[in-house]
């Protein structure tokens, strides 16, 4: 057995072919001399021959393209700067561009028209497109003191729909010797931050109107525009109502049956109303006591049975079955 499994190993030893060696090239055994050839080096590397660049492959860039500059944002097309900053707008959403659709601008108009009642600073919107820049020409600090320098005190937001990050605000000369430059920058950060919250552009800029109407409020404040209102006396009616309520109840019903009915008919009704007031009371203060029943021992014992489930462990090394104490079934249940 020995021998016959030798001879079938030598047999198929034989009949195996081993692959044939690679053999050196002249052409690339003078390349490795010369240190032009790194052996190895095509695994490392993804390059391609040049031989086999095809007609399909990505064309090298011209010469010129790679050192060209990033191109810049747009700038807001010539024809709309006269709607931005032509003139003081008649409304406080300004968008010439109408980057919002109709209904969203509504309700922006309408917000700002109610914080415009509700405040002593008005709020200006300026809306830009996210990836427009406004023309270096346009100086937005010079816009505000030429056309908000009379009249009501406001706030001017630059704002970019998308990018609330590139906004900025402006205030009125009648507020820039009261609001700090650090007040403006922290309104506008706060306002930014709440806007970088929402995911949605339409929430973005509805978040910063909210925070930035809140921050006008201090600004109002450190202006001296926000006074408390004075005591204003009440109308005889108002003061009337509240010497009513003012009064015992007891007493403004004598006083209504004593204009009715004369002097007689309200010593009558006041002392009726007496009567049933100190009824009232006299009940309120009552004191009930409920009797004691005096209950029969139990099967003629001073106490229960005294069985009954009663846990209790004083060990946790052991387990409840070993520390429970049997008790006597006197009943035979």
């Amino acid at each position: 057995m020995k021998g016959l499994a030798w001879l079938l190993s030598a047999g198929l030893a034989a009949g195996a072919v081993e692959p044939p060696m690679p053999v050196w090239r002249d052409e690339d055994r003078k390349a490795l001399e010369n240190g032009d050839l790194v052996p190895g080096l095509a695994l490392l590397t993804e390059e391609v021959p040049a031989d086999e660049v095809g007609q399909n492959d990505v064309p090298a860039p011209a010469a010129g393209e790679l050192d060209a500059p990033d191109s810049e944002a747009p700038e807001v097309a010539e024809h709309y700067l006269e709607a931005y900053f032509g003139t003081r707008p008649d409304t406080f959403l300004v968008d010439p561009q109408n980057l919002l659709g109709s209904k969203d601008a509504r309700d922006r108009e309408s917000f700002l028209k109610y914080h415009s009642g509700d405040s002593e600073v008005d709020l200006f919107l300026y809306l830009f497109d996210g990836h427009q820049q406004i023309p270096s020409e346009v100086r937005e600090e010079e816009v505000v003191e030429r056309f908000f320098s009379d009249g009501k005190p406001a706030v001017v937001a630059y704002y970019y729909l998308g990018a609330p990050e590139k906004s900025d605000i402006y205030i009125s000369p009648a507020l820039g010797e009261s609001v700090s430059a650090a007040e403006q920058r922290r309104a506008l950060v706060s306002s930014v931050e709440e806007a970088m919250e929402k995911p949605a552009a339409l929430a973005q800029i509805e978040a910063f109107c909210v925070q930035l109407s809140i921050r006008i409020y201090w600004m109002e404040r450190a202006a001296g525009l926000v006074k408390e209102a004075p005591a204003t006396p009440l109308p005889r009616r108002a003061r009337e109502a509240a010497t009513a309520k003012a009064e015992d109840p007891a007493l403004l019903q004598a006083k209504q049956w004593g204009q009715r009915y004369g002097v007689s008919g309200g010593i009558m009704a006041g002392a009726l109303l007496v009567v049933a007031g100190g009824l009232s009371v006299a009940r309120r203060q009552a004191r009930h006591r409920f009797p004691v029943f005096d209950v029969p021992p139990r099967l003629g014992g001073s106490h229960a049975a005294g069985i009954g489930a009663v846990i209790s462990f004083g060990s946790t090394a052991q387990s409840p079955s070993s520390q429970r104490s049997e008790v006597p079934n006197y009943l035979g249940l």
